[in-house]
């Protein structure tokens, strides 16, 4: 992997990925959707890899959202058989690298084996400290802010806390997403720009990338002019260029 340019202090802190694009690779090759869904696999393979490699704390990957569940019956079954497989060959290597996993979304409407699969690779890896990937599932972010104002309007009707206590922390602390950082970078593949309800409340100063490449095809070439596109970004956060006393040519296409 040709790492040049890339400055190793500069890394995202959390990368989230829409994989996009499966089933448009597969029908430019004249092939079935879920032949686009297994090659998928390789690309997940790779981006956890080389973030493991660098060094990056958290990857998300948004795998099934909640209206996925709407796609044919034969690919969502295909789907869920390709998941549990996924899950049972890659938790040997996630003990063997250190990788923790979380699952994050309605995990109730998956498959019993897929389920039972998923909670064992959970458990079985909470206490690695190498890396953390989470495994957005059945997901939708309104559906974890409907969760989030469920949660608290308990606790105000309950008399834990008031309105007036009511605040972003708070607010986060009752999401999915509690116990991991906001992304810090946000890819989608397949050139498609929306976020497909996608970490709604996460992502306010989440630099977005977007690009062509589909899913499986995006592989470690790909994931590095990502990162690098990152770090030719300067996050304000809401403050002036002065403020954080960054010449902009110090974060120039040149590094």
């Amino acid at each position: 992997m040709n790492l040049k340019g890339l400055a190793k202090n500069r890394l995202p802190g959390h990368v989230a990925i829409i994989m996009d694009g499966n089933g448009r690779w597969a029908r430019l090759r004249g092939k079935g959707r879920i032949e686009g869904h297994r090659r998928g696999r390789a690309s997940v393979r790779t981006v956890v890899e080389m973030s493991r490699r660098l060094g990056i704390p958290y990857l998300s990957l948004y795998a099934f959202s909640t209206e996925n569940w709407l796609r044919p019956k034969e690919e969502v079954h295909a789907l869920m058989d390709l998941l549990e497989h996924y899950l049972a060959v890659e938790q040997p290597k996630m003990m063997r690298h250190g990788i923790r996993l979380l699952a994050i979304g309605d995990k109730s409407r998956l498959p019993d084996a897929v389920l039972r699969t998923l909670e064992h690779a959970v458990r079985a890896t909470q206490h690695n400290t190498g890396m953390t990937v989470v495994l957005a599932l059945s997901y939708s972010g309104r559906d974890d802010i409907a969760r989030m104002v469920q949660g608290i309007a308990r606790k105000v009707r309950d008399g834990a806390c008031a309105v007036e206590d009511i605040n972003e922390e708070m607010i986060s602390g009752h999401m999915e997403t509690k116990s991991i950082p906001d992304p810090d970078l946000l890819i989608r593949t397949s050139g498609e720009m929306r976020i497909s309800n996608f970490f709604l409340w996460q992502i306010p100063y989440t630099e977005l990338y977007i690009t062509s490449t589909l899913w499986p095809d995006f592989r470690e070439a790909e994931y590095l002019e990502a990162l690098l596109e990152f770090q030719r970004r300067r996050r304000r956060f809401g403050r002036t260029d002065e403020q954080i006393g960054e010449p902009l040519r110090s974060v120039g296409r040149s590094q």
